[in-house]
């Protein structure tokens, strides 16, 4: 059996996207790729299949199934799907992709995302973009486009990825309480071009309107306020500890110390007492949709 890109007869390479670099850094991650990519080169010499051979039945370069094999990339689910077939694993490759999808992200995202997946309260002040839990696909990619110095297509892909498998907190069950405060001017920049900021604005509206999540935006009119520094994200857990960062506290970095905690609260609950209310705010965003 031959797969190649549909429509194209011709095999897929790194151009072509079907894997990510991996961090060297990511201790973890760097493990189970190498992993994986031993076991497939194992069970690819136990069929006495060349790497070309079999590149050409998954319909990959002869180069990248060294690379995955090698330990040096990530494999996508259709390289280990096909891969399963091609090999007659019977399903023990195909598998692997439950550990390979657990550090396709980079390591400071998943560490990030795991905090928001376990948190019962997230209050985050957002000044110089929408936030991350709120961006749609194409205003995520819009943003890691315009990042100097420039990403490769295979990162955006990959960042993109990863900043939309964070959303999953609002699928959670029960879901944890929300709040947002955005600043009016990133709302009004038009990220993508029109069609993606419109959308965009949208997706704020049906966000803001879950029963869980409280969206406010902090108008520009307004007096000084505390997020003048930066962002502030506040994350509470089910056990009573919390953790938090500001931009213009402590450096930047995260603290659990309970009188840090209790600085961040009395700014972030001084800026959503500043900031238009719940309702107002959802029109506010009505307004600017409407000025389009």
């Amino acid at each position: 059996m031959t797969v190649v890109e549909a429509g194209s007869g011709r095999l897929k390479g790194e151009a072509d996207e079907p894997g990510w670099e991996v961090d060297p850094d990511d201790e973890w991650g760097v493990a189970v790729i190498a992993t994986v990519g031993r076991q497939l080169k194992l069970r690819r010499e136990a069929v006495g299949m060349r790497a070309a051979e079999f590149g050409t039945a998954v319909g990959y370069g002869e180069d990248m199934v060294y690379k995955i094999e090698g330990g040096k990339r990530i494999p996508r689910q259709d390289y280990l799907s096909r891969a399963d077939e091609v090999l007659g694993a019977g399903g023990l490759v195909a598998a692997t992709w439950e550990d390979v999808k657990r550090v396709r992200y980079p390591k400071k995202v998943r560490e990030l995302g795991k905090l928001e997946g376990k948190a019962v309260e997230i209050g985050v002040y957002e000044c110089n973009s929408v936030h991350g839990l709120l961006q749609t696909p194409d205003h995520a990619r819009a943003l890691f486009e315009a990042w100097q110095p420039s990403y490769s297509p295979d990162d955006v892909e990959r960042m993109v990825a990863a900043r939309l498998a964070r959303q999953t907190v609002f699928e959670r069950d029960p879901a944890p309480s929300v709040h947002f405060v955005l600043e009016e001017a990133p709302l009004r920049r038009q990220v993508g071009g029109t069609m993606v900021w419109e959308q965009q604005l949208e997706h704020l509206l049906r966000v803001g309107r879950f029963n869980n999540v409280t969206l406010q935006v902090m108008p520009t009119n307004t007096e000084a306020h505390p997020g003048l520094d930066g962002r502030i994200e506040l994350l509470k857990f089910p056990d009573g500890t919390a953790m938090g960062r500001a931009d213009g506290l402590y450096n930047g970095r995260p603290v659990s110390d309970l009188r840090h905690l209790r600085i961040l609260e009395l700014q972030y609950g001084t800026l959503r007492a500043q900031a238009l209310p719940p309702r107002e705010s959802l029109a506010f965003i009505e307004e600017l949709l409407g000025e389009t």
